[in-house]
């Protein structure tokens, strides 16, 4: 049976364009948070793979979406390198050791047989989703790009700047670009891992992609993120949030589609990348929140204004607060249209 989302990053002619959402598993759905009550937090839905691939398949079975993205963390790289992170409620993630120099970054270990052993955990699930995902349905892996990861492991935790990562890269140059390749080193074994457990795309993020300079991006992102899309066997997705000043250099990266936030137009993006260029994005997350009517006109626009060769989604990832009802009519109208 044919998978609309792979026809699409194949470049084929499709009736509609596929559609899933970044973040779809999780708060938005009761089920999820049912489930969640009854555990100790985060991490243990993480690192239970039964647990994972159920919350993996919630949203396909009750929105109808064309793809389900594996239930895990792009933190789970830092720790299988040597940093444990936790998952505070109310604030994410924070990390009780950090990179203070750059004698910390020798200390990590980034061998492909301890990566695969630290992170066995997500293969597991992802078989396990495969063994029960619908044939239509494609199943999706992800990954933090390297300049994010190291973002959290300098800073250890979220922040709206990060300004000690970011000074790290001025005042540490040398061991950033250590850093860096350990990461990208680590990323790439876990990437080959998801792809032998059955993930059919692989997406990378780079969500603080927007916090650097177009020069510190070219030298301390896109490199690292061109390494990891090189050694990728399946077609993949790159969202860098907030980089759109990099439009063309990520045109350039070894991956079948660019994710879109939603602060760029489709008109500009379309201009820079041309119209045979596959997209995904780029929904404003907060217009779900509105009327059906007002969603359904908006994602309508959206997908018209892509015009073809287009993933239906988001700009980020769905609020957690999101209404059901919201992203069910996001869904439904994607799933409806006709081009």
């Amino acid at each position: 049976m044919e998978k609309i989302l792979l026809q699409t990053l194949r470049g084929e002619t499709v009736a509609r364009p596929p559609v899933w959402l970044m973040r779809q598993a999780g708060r938005i759905l009761p089920q999820y948070r049912a489930l969640r009550k009854s555990l100790s937090g985060f991490k243990e839905l993480v690192e239970t793979p039964e647990l994972a691939a159920e919350v993996t398949l919630q949203p396909v079975d009750e929105l109808g979406v064309d793809a389900a993205i594996i239930f895990s963390d792009i933190l789970v790289i830092p720790e299988a390198l040597g940093l444990p992170y936790e998952m505070i409620k109310g604030k994410g993630p924070y990390f009780p050791k950090t990179i203070d120099n750059p004698a910390d970054i020798q200390n990590l270990n980034s061998q492909s047989d301890h990566i695969e052993e630290q992170l066995v955990y997500v293969s597991e699930a992802l078989k396990k989703v495969r063994q029960q995902l619908a044939p239509d349905k494609t199943l999706i892996g992800f990954g933090g790009a390297p300049w994010t990861l190291l973002a959290y492991m300098i800073e250890g935790q979220g922040s709206k700047t990060f300004s000690k990562a970011r000074k790290f890269l001025v005042q540490e140059e040398r061991a950033a670009h250590q850093l860096l390749e350990k990461i990208t080193e680590a990323t790439i074994f876990y990437f080959q891992h998801q792809q032998r457990a059955g993930a059919e795309v692989l997406q990378l993020f780079d969500s603080w992609a927007g916090l650097l300079s177009p020069a510190q991006y070219r030298t301390f992102g896109l490199p690292y993120v061109k390494q990891i899309l090189d050694a990728v066997e399946v077609p993949s997705i790159f969202f860098g949030k907030g980089a759109f000043f990099a439009l063309s250099d990520m045109q350039k990266l070894p991956c079948e589609a660019l994710g879109i936030d939603w602060n760029m137009m489709p008109s500009e993006v379309r201009r820079t990348l041309g119209t045979q260029q596959v997209v995904q994005g780029n929904l404003d997350p907060a217009v779900l929140y509105g009327s059906p009517q007002s969603i359904e006109k908006a994602t309508r626009e959206m997908i018209a204004a892509f015009d073809g060769h287009h993933i239906a989604n988001l700009g980020h990832g769905v609020y957690p607060d999101t209404p059901l009802d919201g992203v069910k009519a996001f869904v439904q109208t994607a799933l409806s249209y006709r081009y």
